[in-house]
């Protein structure tokens, strides 16, 4: 371990757990300064401390400035991901440049509630009785899965009025992804 770092922090240090989840990282004044997740917490962290580490000059600025370090452990490496992101969203910590700006990750929802569910991309879930699916980690990998589930299950998801007697079908109806309920088949 590096000889600079501070005392509660090399308590800490010494106590975390071999599991996944998130940690912050917060300077002297208290504040959060960088989120991050691991799939065990104790290695990642740690990693931070190494004399032998070969940190970017970033990375060194940031190690500089830690104060104290908290955590939280998750289930999964997924339920860290999801964690990281809403932290990252609540604090906005300076050394997160990837996940601040205000993109989220992408969830697949069915919304049953409807006589013909549809099926969206949306990148916030509520709770508003639909089913989410997700988050998948990219854009790509979402709509990957949804035109995997089209080919098998034809699926609804414009925003038409499904009255049945629609003069004309979609698009998807037409190429046989979709079962027609706006034109009653």
């Amino acid at each position: 371990m590096n000889g600079q770092v501070p005392e509660k922090v090399a308590q800490k240090l010494d106590t975390l757990p071999v599991a996944p989840g998130c940690y912050q990282m917060l300077d002297a004044a208290g504040n959060v300064i960088y989120v991050g997740k691991a799939v065990v917490l104790r290695n990642r962290v740690r990693s931070y401390f190494h004399l032998s580490a070969n940190h970017s000059p970033r990375t060194q600025a940031l190690v500089a400035e830690i104060a104290d370090i908290s955590w939280w452990v998750t289930k999964t490496e997924l339920e860290a991901l999801i964690l990281e992101n809403e932290l990252i969203k609540r604090y906005k910590p300076r050394y997160n440049v990837r996940l601040k700006d205000d993109k989220t990750f992408p969830y697949i929802k069915v919304n049953w509630q409807e006589d013909f569910p549809k099926i969206q991309v949306v990148r916030r879930m509520r709770k508003d009785g639909a089913r989410y699916f997700g988050p998948y980690t990219s854009s790509r990998a979402c709509y990957e899965t949804l035109d995997a589930l089209r080919r098998v299950f034809p699926y609804l998801d414009c925003d038409r009025k499904i009255t049945g007697n629609d003069p004309r079908p979609c698009l998807y109806y037409h190429i046989k992804l979709c079962g027609g309920p706006c034109i009653g088949a």
